[in-house]
C-alpha cells in the first residue's frame, strides 16, 4: 500500500469559526418563542459539535494516517491546522508501544506496552505517527561469535518513519516489529564473526581468509547489520538510518579465562620483544669489542659473556652487579 498525502485542507481555522457561529446561532434560535425555530436551535446545538471532530493540529515532523469506515483516505504530513472528514479516524497500532529509547521509555526493555490505566490517555495522544529521527537502544544479548564463544554485545539503531501507510497496514505493529528484527539482524552478522583476529576466518564470504573481527572492524560490523536491519524493515516503511554498537564484552562466565589468555598473548609479545633488543645489543657489544680489540676473548668466554648479558638484558629484576677483583682465569 502507497502513501497518499492530504494537502487541501488547511481550512481548520474557518470550520472553527463557523462551527461556532452556528452553535451560537443555535443558542440564539432556542431563545426564540416561536416552536419551529425552537427545535431548529436544538437541532444546531445538538448536532453543531460534530465537525469539532474533523479538526486536526499537527505540529512539525509529526503524520496522521486517517481512515473512513475502514478504507485508507489519506496521511497528512505537513504541520497545520486542518479540517477533514468528522467521521474520518486516526490510526496508528504503535501508539500503546514504547521502545528504549530517549523521550519514549517506561522501561528498560526492547519494546514495552504502556499500563493499562494510561492506556487511553497516551493513545489519545500518539495516534500521531512522530517522523523525526528515533534511536532504539537495544537491549544487550549474548551470541555465540564464529569459534563459538559466547559474547555479549548491544547495538543503538537510529531509525524513522518514511512511508506510513506501509508503516500502520503492512505489519501489525511496526515498533514491535523493528525491534524483532533488530534482534534478528545483530545474531545473524555477529555470528559471522569472531570477538578478536583469528587465523583462517572468513568473515566477508569471498572464500578468502580476512582479519575482520567484532573489536577490530566495529564500523564494518555496524555497517553490516544496519544494512540487513534495512532489507527487513523496507516493507514496513522504516528506514534506518545509521547502527552503532555500543557494548562489547565476554560473556562473564569466560570472561575471566578470556582476560588470561589476552595477558598470556601480551606476555608473550613482549618477552619477544625483549629478547630480540637483546640479542641485537649483545651482537653489537662483540662487534665493538673486536673492533677496538679492547680484549681478546676466547669462545669460551664469549659464550660466557653473552649468557651474562642475556640474563642481565632479559630478567625482570635489577641485577646485582659482582667485581671479580682477580684475574679471568
Amino acid at each position: 500500500m502507497k502513501e497518499k498525502i492530504y494537502t487541501k485542507h488547511k481550512n481548520g481555522m474557518l470550520v472553527l469559526c463557523l462551527t461556532i457561529l452556528l452553535l451560537l446561532a443555535g443558542v440564539l434560535l432556542m431563545i426564540a418563542e416561536s416552536g419551529a425555530l425552537l427545535f431548529l436551535g436544538i437541532l444546531i446545538v445538538c448536532l453543531g459539535w460534530i465537525p469539532f471532530l474533523g479538526l486536526k493540529v499537527l505540529k512539525p515532523q509529526e503524520a496522521l494516517v486517517l481512515t473512513l469506515f475502514g478504507n485508507y483516505k489519506g496521511t497528512i504530513r505537513e504541520a497545520g491546522f486542518y479540517f477533514v472528514n468528522p467521521f474520518c479516524t486516526a490510526v496508528n497500532p504503535a501508539s500503546a508501544t514504547k521502545l528504549a529509547q530517549s523521550g519514549d521509555t517506561i522501561g528498560s526493555g526492547n519494546a514495552l506496552q504502556i499500563p493499562s490505566g494510561n492506556a487511553q490517555n497516551a493513545q489519545a495522544v500518539s495516534k500521531k505517527i512522530s517522523l523525526k529521527a528515533m534511536t532504539l537502544n537495544n537491549g544487550r544479548q549474548k551470541i555465540n561469535d564464529c569459534l563459538g564463544n559466547p559474547v555479549e554485545i548491544a547495538i543503538a539503531v537510529i531509525w524513522k518513519v518514511s512511508d506510513t501507510a506501509q508503516a500502520v497496514f503492512n505489519v501489525d505493529n511496526y515498533k514491535e516489529y523493528l525491534s524483532l528484527q533488530c534482534d534478528a539482524a545483530l545474531r545473524d552478522i555477529v555470528r559471522l564473526y569472531p570477538y578478536d583476529v583469528a587465523p583462517g576466518i572468513d568473515t566477508t564470504g569471498d572464500g578468502n581468509a580476512d582479519e575482520g573481527s567484532l573489536r577490530g572492524s566495529a564500523e564494518v560490523v555496524a555497517d553490516r547489520i544496519k544494512r540487513e536491519i534495512q532489507t527487513k524493515v523496507r516493507e514496513a516503511g522504516l528506514e534506518v538510518v545509521e547502527a552503532r554498537i555500543t557494548y562489547l564484552a565476554y560473556a562473564p562466565e569466560i570472561a575471566s579465562v578470556m582476560l588470561q589468555r589476552q595477558q598470556a598473548s601480551a606476555i608473550i609479545d613482549a618477552r619477544k620483544m625483549i629478547v630480540d633488543g637483546a640479542v641485537g645489543m649483545v651482537s653489537m657489544a662483540l662487534e665493538q669489542l673486536n673492533e677496538k680489540q679492547l680484549v681478546d676473548l676466547d669462545e669460551e668466554r664469549k659464550a660466557a659473556m653473552v649468557s651474562n648479558l642475556l640474563v642481565v638484558l632479559c630478567g625482570n629484576h635489577d641485577t646485582q652487579p659482582i667485581v671479580n677483583a682477580g684475574s679471568l682465569y
